[in-house]
């Protein structure tokens, strides 16, 4: 059995960690807020998006877009979307593995374009090859940041280096529930519109959807960045509240077993006492 003192220096070092995992999952809670703010206003913005491309569809015109255009599948771009940073729970590590495992089935060729370092560092590994990789988003992604990764998606669908690309994010649901998940993202689905009111464009619907198809994509894949984040940040808080717990416990653990060893010590010493004064009698 470890000594006292021992014991008491271990209790001293899982007593700093629980400080720093407290003050972590203090941090995190407050970047989760600030996270799930934009979130919220994000959601409804791509929902309004994909309205407008419903009522482009009723338009009595056929469109023709290079982002519209579907062709035989030879090559799958799969963007994913990983954190930067870890201590974060499961959350790049149920994501890597979803993703591991779709590469996996598909039988076309596959290429990644990876945000964040964690999901790039794990297939740096691999034999996939990377198209582009972005990282360094920080903890507040910007819509520029969106527009930059957005505008090489496109273009190498344009070029002919994806006929099919997905991205593969984190949906966040709670801050305890997050869910590994998977969108198409090109070649884009015109969705159909729905009888209602007809609708008159100005300018013409060909004009309206070249300018909206790439914002749809910087949409699409700006919101699944923040989805991401505020995932990072609910899993990143939840493991460190458990951090923290864990602490406590072995802290108390540790007590208990720290005045098992002074007890022990102090009976040793007491049988020495005794077993002395015996033998000088």
């Amino acid at each position: 059995m470890a000594g006292a003192q021992d014991i008491r220096r271990r209790i001293r070092s899982v007593r700093n960690m629980e400080q720093i995992t407290k003050a972590m999952k203090m941090v995190s809670a407050a970047k989760l807020r600030k996270a799930q703010l934009k979130l919220n206003a994000a959601r409804p913005y791509a929902s309004q998006l994909q309205g407008v491309l419903e009522r482009l569809a009723q338009a009595p015109v056929d469109i023709v877009h290079p982002l519209l255009k579907e062709r035989t599948v030879q090559k799958v771009v799969y963007v994913l979307i990983t954190s930067d940073r870890g201590l974060c729970g499961g959350y790049n590590a149920n994501l890597i593995r979803k993703t591991a495992g779709l590469i996996a089935e598909t039988p076309q060729e596959v290429k990644l374009v990876t945000v964040g370092r964690k999901g790039r560092d794990f297939f740096r590994r691999g034999k996939i090859e990377f198209l582009a990789e972005f990282v360094a988003l920080g903890d507040e992604p910007s819509y520029n940041q969106a527009k930059q990764i957005a505008q090489e998606v496109i273009r190498l669908y344009e070029q002919g280096e994806a006929d099919e690309v997905y991205l593969l994010y984190t949906e966040f649901v709670t801050a305890m529930t997050q869910r590994p998940t998977q969108v198409k993202l090109l070649p884009i689905k015109q969705p159909e519109g729905k009888q209602g009111k007809q609708y008159i464009f100005e300018p013409s619907p060909e004009a309206i959807l070249t300018t909206l198809l790439p914002k749809y994509v910087e949409t699409q894949i700006f919101r699944t960045i923040l989805e991401g984040k505020a995932s990072e940040q609910g899993a990143r808080m939840t493991a460190m509240s458990s951090a923290t717990d864990n602490a406590k416990d072995m802290i108390g653990r540790l007590s208990l077993a720290m005045n098992r060893a002074r007890q022990a010590a102090i009976t040793t010493e007491i049988s020495e006492i005794v077993s002395g004064a015996a033998a000088l009698e």
